[in-house]
């Protein structure tokens, strides 16, 4: 039986509490509970959390924790939380830890032993694939691409073989240069969507292929504006077990002179294999239980 009621903040407890996106009518009636009763606030950046707070009624000590001070701040909201304090991570907008600070926190308090509970809520990684259609799995998040367009083409490079559905996150200022460099490097029929500005006034996705996306950008600087998650197919089946086997080949011309994770490593990144599956052959490989393509 689903349970409705919204009990406040436990003591000792960490919770990761998912904040609105843009509309603010997706903020449930839990995480402003959670919010409201709890010790200590780690926010992002607490004058734009603050607003949110405000906008409801809710009073909170809020603490800044952010990817600049993550690393000192952690072990003081761990004492806190170790004192029988509750603590409520949230960031900007979303759900903390994905793309954004609070990984580190949220591990500290595992290796203490100190509770973790998500307030679960909006996501732009779960709405935009909900919305895109790219039902394939696995489904491959990889967040923000490196901002440089060589380290960014080179990331992009070691996903040209995998199956499943990639989903990525980017700004309005580089999305004309990722979408130019994923039609460059993948095959032009596979699918794009593009998701922006999810759940706010000007909200737009558009799902077409991959060759036609960036002249789909140009036609209008509007279609540039805003926070981007884009969804991009993946290479079919066949595809990705010819990858593998090409890279089987690759990595057996370089296991003598690099190291089984290192040769897996360039293997994948010449062929587009998965890097992961190939560490994997080769491991078993070496213990006796892999196949050899020759």
């Amino acid at each position: 039986m689903t349970d409705f009621s919204y009990p406040g903040a436990v003591g000792g407890t960490l919770h990761v509490v998912a904040t609105p996106i843009g509309n603010l009518g997706d903020f449930s009636p839990r995480a402003r509970a959670i919010l409201a009763s709890s010790d200590l606030i780690a926010a992002e950046d607490t004058r734009h959390s603050g607003q949110l707070l405000a906008h409801f009624g809710i009073q909170g000590r809020l603490l800044a924790l952010h990817e600049h001070n993550e690393a000192q701040q952690s072990p003081v909201l761990l004492h806190h939380l170790q004192e029988g304090r509750s603590v409520a991570l949230v960031s900007d907008a979303g759900t903390p830890g994905v793309s954004d600070p609070g990984g580190r926190l949220v591990a500290l308090a595992h290796a203490h032993a100190i509770p973790v509970v998500a307030i679960a809520g909006p996501s732009a990684l779960a709405a935009a694939l909900s919305v895109g259609g790219l039902d394939a799995l696995p489904i491959q998040f990889h967040g923000f691409l490196p901002a440089k367009s060589k380290a960014r083409r080179a990331a992009l490079t070691t996903l040209t073989g995998l199956v499943g559905t990639h989903v990525f996150y980017e700004a309005p200022h580089r999305i004309v240069e990722m979408v130019t460099d994923l039609a460059a490097l993948f095959p032009p029929d596979r699918e794009l969507v593009l998701a922006r500005e999810l759940t706010k006034r000007f909200e737009s996705v558009q799902r077409m292929r991959l060759d036609a996306a960036p002249s789909w950008l140009a036609a209008d600087a509007d279609r540039q504006r805003g926070e981007f998650v884009v969804l991009l197919s993946g290479a079919p089946a066949a595809a990705a077990v010819d990858a593998l086997a090409e890279g089987q080949r690759v990595y057996q011309v370089l296991e003598s002179l690099l190291s089984a994770s290192e040769a897996a490593r360039a293997a994948a990144r010449i062929t587009g294999a998965s890097r992961s599956a190939l560490y994997a052959w080769a491991l078993g490989r070496r213990d006796g239980h892999g196949e050899g393509t020759d």
